[in-house]
């Protein structure tokens, strides 16, 4: 490894061979840093996304406390720093609102485990690299509208990125200087997992004044500028198309 190559940033980016994460890892690569392309599942495609890339695959259950820390360990591992971490990984559950009995406490405890639980185990395992990150570290966490406003795909999904926004704000108060804590809030995203999501997809096109829902790629351009900006911290930046507004 070159002089040069070490010196480049060092980003983590859960669940990112599709979509959104995906997004982010290419365009972080494209901007100069090294990437830890992390799944669940899909190892083929992380470990040639990685490649592509010129970064790192870790496959990790981030469910298991053991595996989110261990996901950490093996990226500092790898790289001996970490600048930028993204909490992209995350589930839904799709439950009608108005039926609190679908809404099992299994389906709570599995969507906060994952949405909000994993991220806050990987802040506090990333902290003492992100602390010593030259120009200081930065934290994204991916949430959602649903968290800002009362929708979502259930109750349980968007009570978890509520909190997970809140728990933003209380680790960009108790971080800063050294760590800048903000949050990226999508509504819909045209991505594999939203493909059959027809009537929703219609809102966008029929609402939002932006009239259509947006790209992975809107949603990583934003991100890259909140890690770029290096004053800015506590924010949950609502990306939408402006559906808030309607």
């Amino acid at each position: 490894m070159s002089m040069d190559t070490a010196d480049r940033p060092v980003a983590l980016v859960t669940g990112s061979t599709s979509g959104i994460g995906e997004a982010v890892a290419r365009r972080f690569a494209a901007d100069g840093m090294r990437v830890v392309v992390h799944s669940r599942r899909s190892a083929a495609a992380g470990r040639a996304l990685a490649e592509e890339l010129g970064g790192t695959y870790l496959r990790a259950d981030l469910e298991v406390e053991d595996e989110a820390r261990g996901l950490m360990e093996a990226a500092l591992d790898r790289y001996g720093r970490l600048d930028v971490l993204v909490n992209n990984a995350g589930i839904s559950r799709p439950i009608p609102h108005a039926d609190l009995a679908a809404a099992t406490p299994a389906d709570w405890r599995r969507l906060l485990e994952v949405n909000l639980i994993a991220p806050w185990v990987l802040c506090t395992a990333a902290l003492p690299a992100l602390r010593t990150a030259p120009g200081g570290g930065s934290i994204v966490n991916i949430t959602s509208h649903a968290g800002v406003r009362p929708k979502g795909s259930s109750v349980p999904y968007a009570a978890s990125k509520a909190a997970l926004n809140h728990v933003t704000l209380l680790l960009a108060a108790a971080l800063g200087p050294d760590v800048r804590v903000n949050a990226v809030a999508p509504g819909l995203v045209d991505t594999p997992m939203t493909k059959d999501w027809a009537g929703v997809h219609d809102l966008w096109r029929e609402r939002a004044p932006m009239r259509r829902p947006a790209r992975p790629e809107d949603v990583a351009d934003l991100v890259a500028s909140v890690v770029g900006s290096a004053y800015l911290t506590g924010e949950v930046i609502v990306l939408d198309g402006g559906l808030h507004l309607t």
